[in-house]
């Protein structure tokens, strides 16, 4: 029996040397493991850490670990404790200032409708009315042009097969300069477009007072505008590969539009439906749903609402004020006090700018998609979490995008034109459109807009520049993530609404009240001498 034991001893302090003098010729963590599963083998069931004798000898630390958050971890831990402790902080820090809010203020919201003259609403239905009329101009100019493409083709037919007497070369030179290269077309749709838009721009801008109103009508002109070019465009190269097929592989039309051929597609039903469609650029074809899923736009249609009533709350209730105590600030050029109220509007714009974008592109479109069983609704990319400025355009508004890319970036890059100069025009015209979207409801073309637009170029350059330095990795997306949301968020749209709120006061505030403009030449020239 003691023989026995003394064996089993023996045998037991062996393997326990083995054992050590493995873990002390290797130290690191892959033998570690190795001694530990052996462990396991010799003993099954029992922790090799631990002893049931010795309470006080655990192993707590019995191989490398890295910290949760250290870039030797194998895996990232979840951050949805920190995500909920910062809505909280967002909520409670949001709550206190809605309530001093009311205390100071009280209640300013109101249902009276505001300051809207009976001349704005009058001339806002009337151009709801009239806008759309010049989409089906550019209906009956492109059926023009459709009829002359079929009796062209037809002749051209005829000539093939030695059928009809042969055209002279001078009446077909006079026929394509015309018609088929986008002569006469181009004029008609051009003046059609334009006079449209500056139409609609004339009466926003001298007409209608109210600035809320002017921003929905300029807006659908712009919509409509970019629409009939869209329609022309796209129409003017479905003709030119009717009339004159190129056989190359690299020059067929999408097989999408197969199921509705040029000049098949002009016709009343076809615009309408692309008048309604949530899109801006124009197709004979689009993907579409099965079915109207009912539910589905009941649902769109009330997040809609609630998002458009929590707009006008936020605006009324927490904008207004702040930009009406802003305004004597502006004046005397205190830049302190200004960044104070930029800081203090950018929440409130952030949040207004979420929420209208939500209603626009998830629930307005979505609810209008539904119903016109419009099947491509990627409205926007995930644009929150752009590393760089060139993301974000190209991600948080795809109609517009789409637009661009397709009827003038594209163009102008087949064209010849160098891509940076391409994005330089681009973003030109762009600021325009922003500038008119903004400056002519206010009644103030100050090009605060329009600079803003052609300011992102140089972030660009600079987000790509951090990207190319710093590679592509998580410090260089967090920093270029950073750099938009200050520049485009936290200062961008509160200095805007700052400059633009105080241009309308400077130009319409009550009488004897008007803030003067700062004027900043004047005293530097005083400063100087």
């Amino acid at each position: 029996m003691n023989t026995a034991t003394t064996t089993s001893v023996q045998t037991h302090n062996q393997r326990v040397a083995a054992s050590s003098g493995s873990f002390r010729s290797n130290g690191n963590a892959k033998h570690q493991r190795k001694a530990s599963q052996q462990d396991k083998i010799i003993a099954p069931g029992i922790d090799p850490r631990a002893s049931k004798k010795y309470k006080h000898t655990f192993a707590v630390h019995s191989y490398d670990r890295a910290s949760l958050f250290s870039q030797d971890a194998k895996s990232s831990p979840s951050s949805l404790g920190f995500r909920n402790l910062m809505g909280l902080v967002i909520v409670i820090s949001n709550a206190r200032l809605m309530v001093e809010n009311l205390k100071k203020y009280g209640i300013l919201v109101t249902f009276s409708g505001g300051n809207i003259r009976e001349e704005d609403r009058t001339w806002f239905w009337i151009l709801y009315a009239l806008t759309p009329c010049h989409l089906f101009i550019a209906y009956l100019i492109e059926s023009a042009a459709a009829r002359f493409a079929e009796a062209h083709v037809a002749k051209a037919k005829k000539e093939e097969r030695g059928q009809g007497h042969k055209i002279n070369a001078e009446t077909r030179q006079k026929a394509n300069s015309i018609f088929s290269t986008w002569g006469m077309i181009a004029m008609c749709h051009a003046f059609n477009a334009t006079f449209m838009l500056a139409f609609a721009t004339f009466v926003v801008y001298y007409l209608i007072h109210n600035p809320g109103l002017g921003i929905i009508t300029e807006l659908h002109a712009v919509i409509v505008w970019l629409k009939v070019c869209s329609y022309a465009f796209t129409n003017r190269d479905l003709r030119h590969a009717y009339i004159k097929p190129d056989p190359r592989p690299d020059a067929q039309l999408p097989s999408l539009y197969r199921s509705c051929p040029y000049p098949k597609n002009i016709s009343f039903g076809n615009l309408c439906y692309f008048w309604w469609a949530p899109t801006l650029v124009y197709q004979p074809v689009y993907p579409r749903s099965p079915k109207i899923r009912w539910d589905f736009v009941i649902r769109r249609s009330c997040e809609f609402v609630i998002l458009c009533i929590l707009i006008w709350i936020t605006a009324a209730q927490y904008a207004v004020p702040l930009l009406h105590n802003s305004v004597d600030d502006i004046s005397k050029v205190r830049g302190l006090n200004i960044l104070e109220r930029v800081m203090k509007l950018s929440t409130i714009s952030l949040v207004c700018w979420l929420a209208g974008f939500f209603a626009l592109f998830q629930s307005f479109l979505n609810a209008l998609a539904e119903v016109m069983r419009f099947g491509d609704r990627e409205f926007y990319g995930d644009w929150w979490n752009s590393s760089d400025l060139r993301t974000y355009w190209t991600s948080w508004n795809k109609p517009v995008t789409h637009f661009m890319k397709r009827h003038i970036y594209a163009p102008m890059i087949g064209r010849g034109v160098h891509p940076v100069v391409a994005q330089l025009l681009t973003f030109l015209f762009s600021g325009v459109l922003h500038e008119a979207l903004i400056g002519v409801p206010t009644h103030n073309i100050l090009g605060v807009a329009f600079l803003g637009m052609m300011g992102q170029i140089p972030l660009i350059f600079l987000t790509d520049s951090v990207k190319k330095i710093f590679g592509d990795g998580h410090n260089s997306k967090l920093v270029g993530n950073l750099i938009f949301w200050v520049s485009f968020c936290i200062f961008g749209q509160p200095l805007a609404a700052l400059m633009y709120f105080f241009a309308w006061q400077a130009k319409y505030g009550p009488a004897g009240h008007r803030p003067a403009w700062p004027e900043l030449y004047s005293s530097w020239n005083s400063t100087k001498t």
